[in-house]
């Protein structure tokens, strides 16, 4: 049999160079023995280079038995993909990096009990920031701080390691300028009987939605019910838009808006993004970016901009590093910082996809923290999406996709 590990990364470590170095036998004194070996990675990093290869070269590596293309389809779904592929490489080891996240309850079943029985033929390194998604049959458990591996005796005792304090004693959150205020309808976004199919499967059936001015929405549904395509209506990247009775920020889908005229109206983030990011910008030009929709900045900021990035940094306890480089941060950083970007300009429409995915679990308290405050100070309509329920998030309204055959329908809530 096997030894298989798992490794609790918090977001102080970078978890992505770390499964690189595993696959090359580093460090030694545990990995060594893999230097002669077959391994593969199983991440959302890898999922990421397969949509890359396919929409600049047309490589359909991951979905070429599939109808549509790999970014529409659902978390789920890509990670089944992934994993056919690796296996088919006929590995000696695996290294799983947080392989259950942005995936749903029955999801993460199926998938837990397949990682436990390739285990007994297959090695496996799992590699996690959240405690929770430790596999049954982990024969030895450690903990990486300041880049050492601590060897730690089980579940509960690294559940006592890693125990903090969520809180955030900040009150408020800075106000947008005055020249990026919106003036928009009561209703941002309005879905009549959208209906949306892909080849012979439809995806969404006759949804029925609107979003209001300062709601605070979570978006729910299990895997491949349709919340990344309905996300991409909103943003107006998803072509389906058309010829549907869609109506956003006052303005009837089809009517001559470009997709630039939508997206100054949303902040928008989803882990994915911060793998756009990677030339030389300092934190608060990340942040600043915000204002002006670029992936980084390529303008003098003005006085009245570079005061409110770093007032946004002062949020996230990160002003100290506002003149570090965006590339050299941790993980977790990365998210607040993204957050904060997405969130400068007092958006009319905040959208999370996934934000907590990859967070460690005293990063996730605090995101989780910040996204409340948000909401209770701000007039900005928030739709957070993910399929873990966040301790203290608190949504007042919820859309539920409920998937069937002929499409999934979306019934809403109130909490």
């Amino acid at each position: 049999m096997p030894k298989n590990y798992a490794i609790f990364v918090d977001n102080q470590s970078q978890i992505e160079p770390l499964a690189i170095q595993i696959e090359k036998g580093i460090p030694e004194k545990y990995f060594g023995g893999l230097t002669s070996k077959r391994g593969a990675i199983f991440s959302n990093t890898e999922i990421e280079r397969f949509i890359w290869e396919e929409e600049q070269h047309d490589i359909r590596g991951l979905a070429a038995k599939r109808l549509q293309p790999l970014r529409s389809l659902s978390s789920g779904e890509r990670k089944k993909a992934l994993l056919e592929h690796v296996l088919n490489q006929n590995p000696d080891f695996l290294v799983l990096v947080n392989p259950f996240d942005n995936l749903d309850n029955a999801s993460q079943k199926k998938l837990r009990q397949k990682l436990e029985a390739i285990s007994e033929s297959i090695q496996l390194i799992q590699l996690l920031n959240r405690v929770e998604d430790v596999l049954p049959n982990t024969d030895m458990l450690l903990a990486l701080s300041k880049g050492e591996f601590i060897p730690i005796q089980n579940v509960e005792a690294l559940k006592e390691l890693v125990k903090k304090d969520y809180s955030n004693s900040l009150k408020g959150i800075p106000p947008p300028l005055e020249e990026n205020e919106f003036n928009v309808s009561e209703k941002l976004v309005e879905f009549k009987n959208v209906t949306v199919s892909y080849g012979q499967r439809c995806i969404l059936n006759k949804i029925n939605w609107i979003v209001r001015k300062n709601e605070f929405w979570q978006l729910l549904g299990p895997n491949g019910s349709g919340k990344t395509t309905l996300l991409t209506l909103i943003t107006g990247d998803n072509h389906k838009g058309y010829r549907q009775d869609l109506t956003l920020f006052g303005r009837k889908k089809g009517s001559g808006e470009s997709v630039w005229d939508i997206k100054e109206h949303i902040g928008y983030f989803t882990p994915s993004m911060i793998d756009q990011f990677r030339g030389y910008h300092t934190l608060i030009h990340m942040v600043v970016s915000g204002l002006h929709d670029s992936v980084g900045l390529y303008q003098e900021p003005t006085d009245a901009e570079l005061r409110l990035g770093i007032s946004w940094l002062k949020i996230i306890r990160l002003e100290h590093k506002k003149n570090i480089q965006f590339r050299e941060l941790s993980h977790g950083e990365k998210r607040l910082v993204m957050l904060a970007r997405a969130m400068i300009k007092h958006p009319p429409l905040l959208i999370l996809d996934e934000p907590t995915a990859g967070l460690d679990d005293r990063n996730a308290g605090f995101f989780v923290d910040l996204v409340n405050r948000i909401a209770d100070k701000s007039t900005s309509a928030i739709v957070f999406v993910s399929h873990r329920r966040e301790k203290n998030l608190n949504p007042k309204l919820v859309l539920e996709l409920l998937p069937s055959v002929n499409g999934s329908s979306g019934v809403v809530k109130k909490l």
